[in-house]
């Protein structure tokens, strides 16, 4: 029986492509850039199975250009680069990487949340050229973290791993989710609020819930304008949950006292984009799973989606189980 042939969107951990190349015929996108539509429209034409990231995406053009397709393998947590409803009517299983990432992106979300309070970009940026003079009472004032309160909006893994670690700094801890989690409040001593309530009371706001029609620019001048003066808004999880332009203009206002993002609208975000003139906004380029451990197990759970699905197996973790029958 011939082996499946598959493709390689990216540069991935060798443990995962070698557990593939075992069994399967391998075709990689050799650069750490991702491929270009067409690129990849051409690297998927002959493929049983595709194993892609957040930037490629999966639409019904491509399911058309590959008409052997047997199995999409997401390396990352959320799918929105995946036409879920169009494979699953096609019945492609659509692989994620959920869990192995959440306690490496609750650090990052609770770093960028520090860098931002107390300076710490702005002030090691001030030593580098050389303009660290004297010890200034006045200098790099920042917002303490201990003893402030914390809202978390989306609360699933991530929210309650960053949860956990602000119980460590003395915080309240407030969430807003679609649906309550009263043993986990009973558990870590959180409090369940509104929206507006969260956006009001809370000091540091970090995001956590998933992109969606009704979370796209949820957080908007609206929903800024409800924020406190001295408040820092923490974006981990994705770009356009955050509406940029209102996010620029609080930011320079003085609305809000700051944020940090490690996910944008644009992504990547031009170095001319204007929130990059600020100083109060900390930028990294989607680092929240990067540790070398974490992309690792990211990395083999993908390929353990992969052959699954050429096998005609169910996925370990699968965002359309329906396309098994039995949901």
């Amino acid at each position: 029986m011939p082996r499946p042939r598959v493709f390689i969107a990216r540069e991935i951990p060798q443990e995962a492509v070698e557990k593939i190349n075992s069994s399967c015929l391998v075709d990689t996108w050799n650069s750490r850039e991702p491929p270009s539509r067409e690129a990849l429209l051409d690297g998927v034409r002959d493929a049983d199975g595709v194993l892609c990231s957040l930037s490629e995406r999966i639409d019904s053009e491509l399911m058309d250009s590959a008409p052997r397709i047997r199995v999409v393998s997401n390396m990352a947590v959320g799918y929105d680069n995946v036409d879920v409803p169009e494979a699953t009517r096609r019945r492609i299983p659509i692989g994620n990487t959920p869990g192995v990432l959440t306690e490496t992106t609750a650090d990052l979300a609770f770093g960028l949340m520090l860098a931002c309070a107390r300076k710490i970009v702005e002030g090691d940026s001030v030593v580098r050229a050389g303009k660290w003079r004297y010890w200034d009472p006045l200098g790099f004032l920042g917002e303490d973290v201990h003893g402030a309160t914390l809202g978390i909006i989306g609360f699933g893994k991530i929210g309650v791993a960053v949860a956990k670690r602000a119980r460590g700094f003395g915080m309240r801890i407030i969430y807003y989710d679609i649906a309550r989690r009263p043993d986990t409040e009973r558990e870590l001593g959180v409090e369940f609020a509104s929206l507006e309530k969260l956006l009001s009371e809370s000091d540091f706001v970090t995001i956590h819930t998933d992109l969606n029609p009704k979370t796209r620019h949820l957080i908007g001048a609206e929903n800024l304008a409800l924020m406190k003066k001295t408040s820092i808004l923490v974006n981990t999880a994705r770009g356009p949950i955050v509406d940029t332009s209102a996010l620029y203009e609080a930011l320079k206002r003085g609305d809000i006292r700051g944020a940090a993002l490690d996910v944008t609208e644009p992504e990547p975000l031009p170095p001319t984009h204007p929130i990059l003139s600020l100083d109060n906004v900390v930028v990294t380029p989607h680092i929240a799973s990067g540790s070398r451990a974490t992309r690792t197990k990211m990395a083999m759970l993908a390929a353990d989606n992969l052959l699954a699905g050429l096998e005609g197996k169910r996925l370990p973790s699968c965002v359309n189980p329906e396309v098994y029958g039995t949901g």
